[in-house]
């Protein structure tokens, strides 16, 4: 029987919406409470989670059906990303789930009440009637009322317990609760509430703004945000930022820096480049970043192979940063690579110095670098593919292949008789192979390797004109050197190239 009483006791006050119906729920608790109700502590809990719940209703017109379905949704959701034995998180989901099926059921029976028909749009699916400033001073004041009688009976834990109750329905009603809903008249009985259990002990309400904040709770996050000012409580706003960025929760990242003023940007904007977050980088960077905050998300989007946000980043890092650091971006995406070059490769090919005789040096001094700090793998990948020597390797090898290719001309015995065939497709066997790698690389500037290859095929096949001289090819772009091979090769060939 003190149980029931105890329950009753816990969600009277909440549900009234008139002063008779609040004066007479205040009097019935105090009645209560003088029989012998004794349990303050489940009475807080659950006082706290029912206000959370009206005031999530209230923020919108939504049928209490989809809200249980919403909230069971989010709450497996929650579950999922805990640690823990799979049967007691199934167990916990269960008890969450019928206690908050018990406090929509309260809103529901309270509604029909008021004039809803069992069936009726009324019933579970009506729309729940927006509170007045009037009734949410006198739900205060009813719930103050409870918590004087509770004295010293509520501890600092009861009430620390009782704050994440009442935060727990609006971080999972995150995407269901309206803009703005924070500053308007149905969400001030929360704050009100929220702001008596700081006067009486919770010391979690940085844990709970955190929480709003990876869950993307962003009208919890406002009220938060007002409850820590008025209340001269720290709120990690840099660490909740890192986790509303994480998790890709935009609304909740403006609030944050808009109303927050949280301003640490660099370690979720390169945490947003590793993953390869776009839409987050995007955001980052539209707000205004730093130089050096652009220059090492773009060494974490190379390190990770993203090439999509390396792109976005490399437009947007000042060139004269990227002249500065060039060598120090590469050592240090090499280094945080785990194998994979791909990004690297990106940042040489998109000629990242916006300077092909700048780009390829830096990449030839790292390579002959003795500095211990670069890594095996970058230092190797640059030898081969991208320094000095790996470009007078490419001509070695380009001239070789050219004498093969003569020597099967003059004195091989293919059926084929190559040295009948016209002379485009000549070139074609030679040197179509090539072509088709060197358009397959992708950016401006080919490497060192394959640059190599092409400046000797471009002056074998452009040895009859005395004007161009070996030390203009060297000088030609990538563009312009495949020209010389497109200008000898059958155009049907390049147009399915292309």
């Amino acid at each position: 029987m003190v149980q029931m009483k105890d329950s009753k006791q816990s969600r009277l006050w909440i549900i009234s919406s008139t002063p008779q119906e609040l004066a007479a729920a205040t009097r019935l608790i105090e009645r209560l409470s003088i029989a012998g109700a004794h349990d303050f502590t489940r009475a807080a809990l659950r006082t706290s989670f029912l206000a959370s719940c009206v005031s999530a209703c209230r923020s919108r017109t939504m049928s209490l059906a989809d809200t249980v379905t919403v909230m069971a949704q989010r709450l497996r959701e929650r579950l999922q990303e805990c640690n823990g034995d799979e049967i007691l998180k199934a167990e916990a989901a269960a008890k969450v789930q019928r206690f908050t099926e018990w406090a929509l059921k309260c809103i529901g029976s309270h509604s029909r009440g008021k004039g809803a028909q069992p069936g009726s749009p009324g019933d579970m699916g009506m729309e729940i009637i927006h509170s007045s400033a009037v009734e949410s001073r006198l739900q205060l004041m009813a719930f103050k009322r409870f918590l004087e009688l509770a004295g010293f009976r509520l501890t600092r834990k009861d009430y620390t317990e009782a704050f994440d109750a009442a935060c727990f329905p609006l971080t999972l009603f995150s995407s269901a609760i309206d803009p703005g809903w924070a500053t308007g008249i149905a969400a001030s009985a929360m704050q009100g509430l929220l702001g008596l259990l700081v006067e009486g002990g919770a010391d979690n309400v940085n844990q709970c703004f955190l929480e709003a904040a990876r869950f993307g709770s962003t009208e919890l996050v406002r009220i938060l945000l007002q409850i820590a000012q008025r209340n001269l409580v720290d709120l990690d706003v840099d660490l909740a930022l890192g986790f509303a960025s994480h998790y890709c929760k935009i609304g909740t990242m403006e609030c944050l820096v808009e109303d927050g003023k949280a301003d640490s940007f660099l370690g979720p904007l390169m945490r947003a480049a590793e993953r390869g977050c776009m839409e987050v980088v995007r955001w980052f960077v539209e707000k205004g970043c730093k130089d050096m905050e652009l220059c090492l998300a773009l060494t974490a989007a190379a390190s990770s192979s993203r090439l999509e946000v390396a792109a976005f980043l490399l437009s947007h890092v000042p060139h004269h940063v990227l002249q500065t650091l060039s060598a120090e971006i590469l050592k240090a995406a090499g280094e945080r690579s785990g194998g994979s070059l791909k990004g690297i490769a990106f940042l040489l090919q998109a000629d990242f110095l916006n300077n092909s005789e700048a780009t390829y040096s830096i990449a030839d001094s790292i390579a002959k670098s003795e500095d211990e700090a670069i890594t095996v793998e970058l230092r190797t990948f640059l030898l081969e593919e991208w320094s000095e020597e790996a470009f007078l390797k490419g001509r070695l090898l380009g001239q070789a292949h050219h004498l093969n290719v003569m020597r099967a001309l003059k004195r091989g015995s293919s059926p084929l008789h190559l040295q009948e065939l016209p002379l485009q497709l000549q070139v074609t066997v030679a040197y179509l192979p090539l072509y088709k790698e060197c358009v397959a690389a992708s950016g401006v500037v080919l490497s060192q390797w394959l640059r190599g290859q092409l400046v000797e095929a471009a002056l074998r096949l452009n040895q009859g004109n005395l004007r161009s001289t070996e030390e203009v090819f060297l000088k030609l772009s990538k563009h312009e050197l495949l020209s010389i091979l497109e200008s000898r090769l059958p155009g049907f060939l390049l147009t399915s190239e292309s």
